[in-house]
């Protein structure tokens, strides 16, 4: 028996809007699972019924094997981390942390040990006695995360904690999170737009979209093995680009160039016949240049972007476009036309209608 599972869970508010839509998912003790999707996608209401701040309108939450869904926040012994720091600000860091125990009525002397070793974990040793205050952004996030582990509870709840810090705190928190699981090894549920965030923290993603979830898995199998187009579009900076087409003799049009979709649809090629499908490929997958076993194709360079260690160059044939990620020594000149190809194997084709990927 895993150690939380939703089965079939749905939030229906009393105006008739339905957030969440028959939620499946079974996670593993010490599992670090992140729900990742665009806002109004129905992450952060999953979420909060998971700690009981949002009634299960159907369906069935178990922990242990235990039906959940009566449970109030206390007894479900789960502690959460709001984007909002939620910090009492006349309160030193020590007291911050030390604030659940303190309420339990838990000894001085353990409260001040558990307090040091939390603070040792998060590197706010010399911080103790400030106020909130006198902290940095990054500094003040892992006071509240210290404030939920000191708890010693058995799963972790994380509501987009790093948006409100800038880009270089984002990354330096990210990789103490991640310590932070290692060294805890609590079960831990994140929630998260950010779909780096998701890929560098996870052990399995789940992908939502309108309150539905799109595909469940680890994040390599997201990245290389995505359901849907949304997931492809989704996973992956620069996005995954996308060919509309309708299949005429076994290809379709990119610009002025005649895309084989024959050979990868194999034995389905007849049946996709005069149908739209979706041809994807991701940007760094690209070479310039002719190769062997590859689909080539021609573009003009519309703009192109430096970014130091690859170059991003954004490309129209006719009225497509997509974006090449490039070695930054090759960078190509704007408006020139330049050939490159797409390896078979770096090919994605998905159905035109239901847009799931075509196997």
């Amino acid at each position: 028996m895993s150690y939380l599972t939703l089965k079939n869970i749905n939030k229906i508010y009393p105006n008739g809007y339905h957030a969440v839509h028959n939620f499946n998912l079974s996670i593993e003790k010490g599992e670090f699972i992140v729900f990742v999707g665009p806002s109004g996608c129905g992450k952060s209401t999953t979420l909060r019924m998971i700690a009981g701040l949002e009634d299960i309108s159907n369906g069935e939450f178990l922990m242990n094997g235990k039906r959940a869904n009566e449970l109030g926040p206390r007894e479900r012994e789960v502690a959460m981390v709001f984007q909002s720091y939620a910090l009492y600000p006349q309160m030193t860091v020590f007291d911050n942390i030390a604030f659940g125990l303190t309420l339990q009525g838990v000894d001085e002397e353990v409260i001040e040990e558990k307090v040091k070793n939390t603070a040792r974990i998060l590197g706010l040793t010399d911080y103790l006695d400030r106020l909130p205050r006198a902290l940095s952004g990054g500094q003040r996030q892992r006071v509240a995360i210290g404030r939920a582990i000191i708890r010693k509870v058995g799963v972790f709840l994380m509501d987009e904690p790093l948006s409100n810090l800038d880009a270089k705190q984002r990354v330096t928190m990210r990789s103490e999170i991640a310590q932070i699981h290692r060294e805890t090894g609590a079960t831990t549920i994140y929630v998260t737009h950010d779909q780096t965030e998701a890929m560098t923290l996870a052990d399995r993603i789940v992908v939502m979209k309108d309150g539905y979830v799109q595909q469940i898995g680890t994040p390599y199998e997201l990245y290389y093995q995505p359901a849907n187009v949304f997931v492809a579009g989704f996973i992956g900076e620069p996005p995954m680009n996308f060919v509309r087409g309708t299949v005429k003799g076994g290809g379709i049009s990119f610009g002025k160039n005649a895309i084989d979709v024959a050979k990868k649809l194999g034995g389905k090629a007849k049946q996709y016949e005069g149908r739209e499908i979706v041809f994807g490929f991701r940007p760094e997958a690209v070479v310039l240049g002719k190769q062997d076993k590859a689909c080539q194709l021609e573009a003009v360079v519309e703009l192109t972007e430096m970014l130091g260690d690859n170059a991003n160059v954004y490309i129209t044939a006719g009225e497509d476009k997509a974006i090449l990620k490039v070695d930054p020594h090759d960078i190509p000149a704007l408006d020139s036309t330049i050939a490159f190809s797409i390896p078979d194997s770096d090919v994605y084709l998905f159905d035109g209608e239901s847009e799931t990927v075509i196997r």
